[in-house]
């Protein structure tokens, strides 16, 4: 489901409350990536708290299908070899390419994950 849940939420803490965006996902095994703006607010939320939520899963066309709620430690992944490893050409309007120095990542440690098959109903659950 990771391969085809590209587009999600992404809420981090920002003054003591909780703050949610849509993101652009990616992944490698269950570490979970999203492309930023080293500038950007959710970069310095992080840096105070790198505890994060993630919504993955449910779309418009199929609002009672599986979806995974997250939650994840962070961190931010500036390295060149991760930046044009997970480089999508999607992400264009916002960093230029790979080695756009304001380009970097957030690298999403899943700590517990909440897989619901379908909407309503219970979840399947998974610590790590």
């Amino acid at each position: 489901m990771l391969d085809e849940s590209g587009v999600g939420t992404l809420a981090t803490i920002q003054n003591s409350k909780p703050f949610s965006r849509f993101m652009l996902f990616f992944h490698e095994d269950l570490t979970i990536y999203a492309a930023t703006n080293k500038n950007t607010h959710k970069v310095e939320d992080i840096e105070a708290n790198p505890y994060v939520h993630i919504l993955l899963g449910l779309d418009v066309k199929n609002t009672n299908g599986e979806y995974f709620e997250i939650e994840a430690k962070a961190n931010i992944d500036s390295s060149l070899e991760s930046r044009r490893k997970f480089w999508d050409e999607k992400l264009r309007d916002w960093p230029s390419g790979p080695d756009d120095p304001n380009y970097v990542l957030l690298k999403l440690e899943p700590e517990h994950i909440r897989y619901f098959s379908k909407a309503g109903e219970g979840p399947e659950e998974l610590s790590i």
